[in-house]
């Protein structure tokens, strides 16, 4: 059974480096042991080469105490301020739009006062008592709400934002009014109290008890969107500080449906949407820090946590670069994968789950432990408890599924290819997608290849104009997985390790945006699918997605292109017949979600299609994106889209493209101790596209 659970303030380091590991244990345990680890196959699949890892002697290593850390759960708003102190006499008021929850959920705190939300009522709590509005709330709907202190009584008032009767309750002040209490909280998360679901927009504080004229502070929740702090345009500088990243670019009272995108008119966006489940950083403090010492290889390490007295160990994956490019090629790490889906949570989905696999799941340690753990967040695959979706994903925790042996999780496949990579002594260094984003092309600098992991779905602008430069300067790159380049995300400005995802029209989703709300608040960008944003993936790799099923994963079988001398470098040394009969999920390497080759999507028409899955089931299910109607031409085997298209072409300035377009292809890899037809061609693949010879394109593009 798993009793600890960690992370790091850094996903990636560099020699000199200082990274600082955080980790939480149950409340019976006394003690664990710490050492680093190098990790390269991190599936113990029965049938696959087992968890490959070797410990690395560090400064770290040794005995540490266990001591449990809490998590504030919930987003708020906090103002701070000696000034508030002085007001025995005040007005608050705002608009709310409740979303949800039966529990209590404090909408308001001061050290003397607490409003609060509860199945759909309003009341009011100070030291005198509490009290209660007479009428219920509907969800979904704007109202206004003002609280008063005159010295002698509190009052709290109610009325729908478009106008309408009013209800209100009353209550003897506390002594003092404000006196006392330098902290307002809006929404209230955590430390506090139950957080409350739902947008808050235009609070203003008022220097006594009626809102009149000018307002003592105001905090304009449209402005600095991408911030985590919220101005006060009054004169006394109240900044409101942000806890647990809560939405902001979403549709306040104003909005009518005349602007999609918050830039064009702030006002129709002065809100922020508070969730009682909200989780940006555990803020944990460090049980170890080490730096990054010179001399470590780059590659896939952790921190290697095991219980003392026995139990499954905690890892805490790092990904160690080099100071600068030591081999000529790169492994990016797909980390925005790993963050979308953190903590995917499949015991609170096994039905649907069941149905979507078309097999019954299979559950690990790190399953049980998140049941226990709801405090730890859930992924972007899922809502909050108000039935939003989820858009805001943080590293900041621990994610549970990027570890060895864990469930639907990239992590895990991915170390079948650096298994592979190590099996065939291939020099390959490590870039996170983090690190892509923050540095752009420069990343890339003295890389030949880039190989990119089984699942790269989640991707930044900056990457992909850095992948396209790289391109043009003749670079080359090995997609090695399937539905990769799918969905837009945008990393935080300010906080690292923070991304956003606007699941806006259309594609294979698990909850839709709101309307007027497709735009990301962290850099502006309109969200959604690549493929509607003008970028279909075809137009970087080749192929795009084009169908998932999770039952039986088919062979490839090689086309007449195989045959063309541009290609034949991918075929040298392998037996004649089909490419991965077997693999590790589903039983062959095309599988689970696959990509086509399409000129109309932007496929490069000089591009040679060399080899192809098909013959795939009833369960393989052509995307979402691709139905002109319901129930039209839906699945395979008769479904001509149902296919992975195994695709090779020339770029320019000498640069080349090979991509795979099956997620299942990194799980054959292992098959035969790694002497397998999908290994030859990947190595094959590696060594002609490390090769500084140029790939002169077809005549016929010139």
């Amino acid at each position: 059974m798993r009793r600890l659970a960690g992370y790091s303030d850094q996903i990636s380091g560099r020699p000199g480096d200082r990274l600082g590991f955080k980790v939480s244990a149950d409340p019976d345990l006394r003690a664990y042991r710490a050492d680093l680890v190098r990790l390269w196959c991190v599936d113990a699949h029965r049938d696959g080469p087992g968890v490959q890892q070797e410990v690395i002697p560090c400064a770290f290593a040794g005995t540490y105490p266990a001591r449990r850390q809490p998590v504030r759960l919930g987003a708020a708003m906090e103002v701070r301020g000696a000034v508030i102190a002085g007001l025995d006499r005040f007005a608050l008021t705002f608009s709310l739009f409740p979303t949800g929850g039966d529990a209590p959920q404090t909408l308001v705190e001061t050290d003397r006062l607490r409003v609060e939300f509860t199945g759909g009522r309003l009341s009011l709590a100070t030291e005198a008592g509490s009290a209660e509005l007479p009428g219920s709330i509907a969800l979904h709907r704007w109202w206004r709400l003002t609280l008063r202190c005159d010295g002698a009584l509190v009052s709290l008032t109610l009325q729908p934002f478009s106008g309408g009767s009013a209800q209100s309750a009353t209550l003897a002040a506390p002594a003092g009014g404000l006196a006392q209490s330098p902290c307002l909280v809006l929404a209230n998360g955590g430390t506090y109290g139950k957080g409350f679901n739902g947008k808050i927009a235009a609070p203003c504080l008022w220097d006594g008890p009626d809102p009149e004229g000018i307002p003592f502070a105001s905090w304009d929740f449209a402005a600095g969107m991408g911030s985590v702090t919220v101005p006060d345009c009054g004169a006394h500088g109240l900044t409101g500080h942000l806890v647990n990243m809560p939405l902001r670019a979403v549709t306040g009272p104003l909005w009518n449906g005349s602007v999609h995108d918050w830039r064009v008119d702030p006002s129709h966006y002065d809100a922020i949407h508070f969730h009682d489940d909200d989780l940006a950083d555990c803020a944990w403090t460090d049980d170890f820090i080490w730096t990054v010492p010179e001399g470590l290889p780059s590659g896939v390490y952790a921190a290697r946590l095991t219980p003392e007295g026995g139990g499954e160990a905690e890892y805490i994956p790092v990904f160690l670069r080099p100071a600068k490019a030591q081999a000529d090629a790169v492994f990016l790490v797909s980390t925005c994968t790993y963050m979308a889906y953190a903590n995917y949570r499949v015991m609170n989905r096994s039905n649907l789950y069941e149905m979507y696999l078309g097999q019954v799941p299979e559950m690990v340690g790190s399953d049980l432990y998140l049941n226990l753990h709801p405090e730890l967040g859930d992924s972007l695959y899922t809502n909050h408890s108000d039935g939003s979706g989820m858009a805001i994903s943080s590293r900041l925790r621990p994610i549970l599924n990027m570890r060895p042996n864990s469930t639907l999780s990239a992590f895990n496949d991915d170390g079948w290819i650096w298994s592979f990579l190590r099996h065939q002594g291939v020099a390959c260094d490590m870039l996170t997608d983090e690190d892509l984003d923050r540095e752009g092309a420069a990343a890339l600098e003295g890389y030949r290849l880039v190989i990119t992991g089984n699942h790269p779905e989640y991707v930044t602008t900056r990457m992909w104009d850095a992948l396209l430069a790289h391109r043009a300067q003749g670079g080359r790159l090995l997609y090695l997985g399937g539905n990769g380049f799918y969905w837009r995300v945008a990393f935080h400005p300010e906080v690292p390790g923070m991304i956003e995802l606007r699941r806006a029209e259309d594609g294979s989703r698990p909850w839709d945006a709101q309307p007027g709300e497709y735009h990301h608040a962290f850099t502006g960008e309109l969200g959604g699918m690549w493929r509607r944003l003008g970028r279909p993936p075809q137009t970087l790799l080749g192929i795009g997605f084009s169908a998932s099923g999770f039952d039986v994963s088919r062979p490839f079988h090689r086309l007449p292109a195989a045959a063309d001398p541009r290609a034949a470098f991918l075929f040298e040394g392998l037996p004649a017949g089909s490419i991965g009969a077997t693999g590790l999920a589903g039983g062959g390497a095309g599988g689970q979600e696959i990509d086509r080759f399409d000129p109309a999507l932007g496929s490069p028409l000089h591009a040679l299609v060399v080899a192809r899955s098909d013959g795939h089931t009833e369960e393989m299910m052509v995307t979402k994106e691709d139905m002109p109607a319901a129930n039209y031409m839906i699945g395979a085997p008769d479904n001509p889209l149902c296919r992975a298209d195994l695709t090779f072409f020339e770029t320019g300035a000498g640069g080349a493209v090979v991509s795979i377009g099956s997620i299942a292809w990194a799980a054959a890899l292992p098959m035969n101790g790694f002497a397998n037809p999908v290994a030859r061609l990947t190595a094959n693949a590696i060594r002609r596209l490390s090769d500084p010879t140029p790939f002169p394109l077809p005549s016929e593009v010139l």
